[in-house]
């Protein structure tokens, strides 16, 4: 992966915070991210797009459902660098998760996530 592409992708707060989140939470649908970060439907959706789209997300359908979670095959100084911004700034996204854990009827996982 460019450094550069990584960079850009990452210079907006909502895309930021997406990513923080899935990678601390494992996996998130577009519905538990649009309650964490309290922003509309297509927003959250639109941002996960680019993210796929730089290669940071895969996504997985389950019913209705479409999870993301991180590129299973980013570089190690990737996923670094996620690791330690999340493990450096975890009171970024505490109100994020604070919301989310409040979520009701989140949708319930199952089968292979990998």
């Amino acid at each position: 992966m460019n450094p550069l592409t990584f960079y850009k992708c990452l210079g907006d707060e909502t895309r930021l915070r997406c990513l923080l989140l899935i990678a601390h939470e494992g996996e998130l649908c577009v519905c538990e991210l649009t309650e964490a970060l309290a922003v509309s439907q297509p927003k959250v959706s639109r941002h996960l797009a680019q993210l796929r789209s730089c290669g940071l997300l895969r996504d997985r359908r389950q019913g209705q459902w479409i999870f993301y979670r991180l590129e299973p095959a980013l570089p190690s100084w990737v996923t670094s660098v996620l690791n330690q911004t999340l493990d450096a700034n975890r009171t970024f996204i505490r109100d994020n998760l604070r919301s989310l854990s409040l979520m009701v009827d989140r949708p319930n996982r199952c089968c292979d996530t990998g």
